[in-house]
């Protein structure tokens, strides 16, 4: 044994960054349990469709893994056409991912919604299973604090 006087601070370095590195290793893996945003801001099909098989595709290949990980997508400005019962181009695929899906959130920014109703002149409707969030962006930035990914569809 070395007495502690004559550690060098090179092999105090070198022994603090094996032992964290492998924390950094377990905290990877814990991180699995978190989950993943996927914001929508855009009212364009293609990418409304983008982000649903974003949420299919990875909820699968975390299943395959042996992990249950948390999704949320997120519409925010024109995006919000995703979750409007009298817009979306989805309806069927939205709700047939949610039932198969316990696991996946639908909000929809309520800020947005609001502004889009003064603008239309019209109370818009949610599809079910989406729920309002004060602030979209707000909400994504919650969940990356958190420790979620972030995937802008």
């Amino acid at each position: 044994m070395i007495p502690a006087n004559r550690w060098s601070r090179r092999g105090l370095l070198a022994g603090t960054a094996i032992l964290t590195a492998g924390g950094a290793a377990a905290a990877r893996e814990d991180r699995l349990a978190d989950g993943v945003v996927i914001l929508i801001d855009s009212n364009e099909p293609y990418v409304m469709g983008h982000a649903i098989s974003y949420s299919a595709n990875l909820s699968k290949h975390f299943a395959e893994r042996g992990a249950r990980l948390q999704i949320e997508v997120v519409a925010n400005g024109k995006g919000i056409d995703v979750f409007r019962a009298d817009k979306t181009p989805l309806v069927e695929p939205l709700a047939t991912l949610r039932q198969s899906l316990p696991n996946l959130t639908y909000s929809m920014c309520a800020s947005s919604k609001t502004i889009a109703e003064a603008k239309e002149q019209i109370s818009i409707p949610l599809i079910p299973g989406a729920s309002l969030v004060p602030f979209g962006i707000g909400r994504v930035v919650d969940l990356q604090l958190k420790g979620w990914a972030y995937i802008h569809a």
